[in-house]
């Protein structure tokens, strides 16, 4: 596979020039800081139902932003017609919404500064990008997936899906920052249904989302073992059908990767966004309960609980190499041996917070944050790829399993709760087996976890090595209003809980 290059039909559009204009016309009306983005955004969606295709759709996103600071206030405009004097008219438009705002702004904006990364390009790893390859034969595959599916006993009904993004960005602002950025990322996945005696259920893969391209699916070294899982799931689906309901009470818990990367979502990658924690993100999906005061006194975990953020980590969602205002991304500690130590932070949080992730001229950096979905959106904090470490000669999942003697295994995430402050939380998951005297003892089901964020990962005995680390994510992490959607991973070991409370989701629905 040759070295990969940014795709010259991107290359080949007016970006440069309309940013010089639009940046020139920005400056000229006094802005003091201005920031231009150009990004297409290819998307491709296939949903395929019982052999039977049901949807293909393609989709492109292309247009360009202005962003500005005047009189200590932003302002945003965006727009889609790529001719300078839609670029100047653009820049213009910005700069009337900032002063408007700075007459409702009491403080004024500053942004931590940041070096000029001059003309930097930056390729996501994959090889094959998967919106080359034709969409008869992704059809083809997706359909053989459900055929086979349905080929189980148990099967009723079988879907696959399959979702790719191919992204370009460029982006320029008035210190000399140039940046030109490709990521490729996809989530394919799959769902067997099925109905037992009195009961309807399904059973879906743990296959993660990644940032890699179509060799994701081709059964080679780069791929995701489709053929085995295919195999398992209707025998699966089969025995939690007929499985018993789970016993309430308190179990020690062991946690597949395919499971706790959702909990590490919720409960730390949203909790430690600096702007909940300030309540400047606070309508859609709340605050934190971690709030700065908490930085270095807060025992978040055990002390086997180190978690980073990062956006730099081969194949992860939310990896690129400049955010979208400039600032070469980085990898930080959020808790480290279980104490709270970090926050995720932009230009303007990192400013008002310097102790947080001091910059070589003693003030505040940001850690590479900032991100927009589309070129109509203005970006906002958003989430890194927030993970847990594993232990560097921790135990195997069937070394964990075996130090319980009463207790669940838990593989792969389903639904989840959690309140307005990222502290009380349950989440059930895709199958929940037996653990008697560090042997499994076959599924349960109807089961959910249920803990505050503190005593849960405070509950946690042991992570397991590297064997066991896995990259999970989601292609549909939403915040903001109006509201966005970003791709973001999170990696983990398999994880050893004590004492978790567990209930039981039937008994608890009678109540």
């Amino acid at each position: 596979m040759g070295a990969r290059v940014l795709d010259p039909s991107f290359t080949a559009l007016p970006h440069r020039h309309l940013g010089d204009v639009a940046l020139a016309r920005a400056q000229e009306l006094g802005a003091t800081h201005a920031d231009f983005r150009f990004e297409r955004v290819r998307y491709q969606e296939l949903a395929v139902r019982d052999g039977v295709l049901q949807g293909a759709s393609d989709t492109e996103d292309l247009g360009f932003a202005v962003r500005v600071l005047h009189g200590g206030a932003w302002g945003f405009a965006a727009g889609v017609v790529l001719t300078p004097d839609e670029a100047a008219r653009v820049a213009e438009t910005a700069v009337a919404v900032a002063r408007v705002a700075a007459e409702m702004t009491t403080a004024p904006v500053e942004l931590a500064p940041e070096p000029v990364h001059a003309d930097a390009e930056w390729i996501s790893s994959y090889e094959i990008d998967p919106l080359s390859v034709p969409t008869a034969e992704k059809a083809a595959l997706l359909i053989d997936w459900t055929n086979r599916l349905c080929e189980g006993a148990a099967v009723d009904h079988a879907s696959a899906f399959l979702l790719q993004v191919f992204e370009n960005k460029y982006y320029a602002d008035l210190t000399g920052t140039r940046t030109t950025q490709q990521r490729v990322r996809l989530q394919p996945g799959f769902e067997a249904m099925g109905a037992g005696a009195d009961t309807f259920d399904s059973m879906a893969s743990i296959a993660p989302p990644v940032g890699r391209g179509w060799e994701y699916l081709t059964g080679g070294e780069h791929s995701w073992d489709w053929d085995g899982e295919i195999e398992q799931v209707p025998e699966l689906l089969a025995e939690k059908l007929k499985a018993p309901g789970v016993e309430a009470g308190t179990h020690d818990l062991v946690i597949h990767p395919s499971n706790l990367w959702l909990t590490i979502h919720e409960s730390i990658g949203h909790a430690t966004e600096l702007d909940r924690a300030l309540g400047y993100e606070a309508n859609y999906a709340g605050t934190s309960f971690a709030t700065p005061d908490l930085i270095g006194n807060l025992q978040y975990g055990s002390p086997v609980m180190n978690v980073t953020g990062d956006r730099t980590v081969e194949h992860g969602l939310a990896t690129i190499g400049y955010d979208d205002e400039g600032v070469e991304c980085q990898q930080w500690d959020l808790v480290r041996d279980g104490t709270f130590v970090g926050y995720q932070l932009d230009r303007a949080m990192g400013l008002m917070h310097p102790d947080l992730n001091p910059g070589p001229d003693g003030t505040g950096r940001s850690n590479g944050c900032a991100y927009a979905d589309s070129p109509g959106h203005i970006p906002i904090q958003r989430m890194a790829n927030v993970s847990l470490q594993p232990a560097a000669d921790g135990p195997s999942t069937e070394e964990l399993i075996g130090r319980v003697e009463r207790g669940l295994y838990v593989v792969g995430d389903k639904s989840w709760s959690i309140d307005m402050q990222r502290f009380n939380f349950q989440f059930t998951g895709q199958r929940f087996y037996k653990i008697v005297d560090g042997e499994l003892a076959g599924q349960v089901r109807d089961a959910a976890y249920q803990a505050t964020t503190t005593d849960f990962w405070r509950s946690m005995e042991a992570v397991g090595g590297p064997d066991t680390w896995v990259l999970g994510g989601a292609f549909n992490c939403g915040k903001a209003q109006p509201g966005q959607v970003a791709a973001v991973s999170h990696g983990c070991p398999t994880a050893l809980f004590r004492g978790v409370r567990i209930l039981n989701t039937t008994d608890e629905a009678a109540h």
